[in-house]
């Protein structure tokens, strides 16, 4: 087994087979329910919000980002973060099986609905790609790419989802979610890096108490509108 693992990580669970525990903490819960959180949030911007297509937008990010987009990163990262238990054949099959599904749903939805989610589908396969696998000389895989894609896109891909437009409070709206992706993603570089260092634990707590309020917080936030939506019916 290899030391450069994240299998101690506050989101990975500490009970079950040791293969369960790095699929779990694979999906990066907490961060991926954050992006979905962004979806869920674009598409209550909408005046009407047909409740199967905020599932059908959540499954779709759930699959891309939460599944294929963190395999793909774990293909292109220059360490190992889960040891030497998933190989590339593995990752690649987490990687484009997920892919496979969402896209499925998404086409549904761009040919019989939302045609205009088929830009926000293209830039987001070319980022879990571009960004994760570190193509183009690792152009795309910093800050504000990152902010981009599962930030300001998430917003945009909610609110389409439901109108077929993109309006002036969602464009608003996403900017904000891409700037709270951008410091999720500013904590998080120097907090793994120390983790894999051991080094300046007090600093290190620090900034996993900013991560988890700004990924936690915004869940439980966008719980307290869906039920302020629900009831509001």
């Amino acid at each position: 087994m290899n030391k450069d693992t994240r299998l101690n990580e506050w989101f990975v669970p500490k009970f079950g087979p040791i293969k369960f525990r790095i699929f779990i903490g694979l999906l990066f819960l907490p961060y991926t329910g954050m992006c979905i959180s962004f979806t869920i949030i674009g598409s209550l911007l909408s005046p009407i919000v047909l409740w199967e297509r905020v599932i059908a937008i959540s499954v779709i990010y759930a699959l891309a980002l939460g599944l294929s987009a963190h395999a793909a990163d774990v293909l292109g990262s220059k360490t190992k973060p889960w040891g030497d238990y998933l190989n590339k054949r593995q990752l690649w099959s987490l990687t484009i099986s997920g892919l496979a599904v969402a896209y499925t749903i998404g086409v549904y939805y761009i040919i019989f609905y939302v045609p205009l989610l088929c830009i926000v589908a293209i830039l987001e396969g070319f980022f879990v790609f571009a960004y994760n696998l570190e193509l183009f000389k690792g152009f795309f895989h910093n800050n504000f790419w990152f902010a981009v894609s599962w930030g300001v896109l998430p917003v945009l891909a909610g609110f389409i989802m439901q109108t077929n437009s993109i309006g002036f409070i969602s464009i608003i709206v996403s900017l904000i979610a891409g700037l709270e992706s951008y410091i999720e993603i500013k904590t998080s570089r120097p907090y793994k890096e120390m983790r894999r260092n051991g080094s300046d634990k007090n600093r290190m707590k620090k900034l996993e108490t900013r991560l988890k309020t700004v990924s936690l917080g915004t869940i439980v936030f966008t719980t307290i509108l869906v039920v302020f939506r629900l009831v509001a019916r």
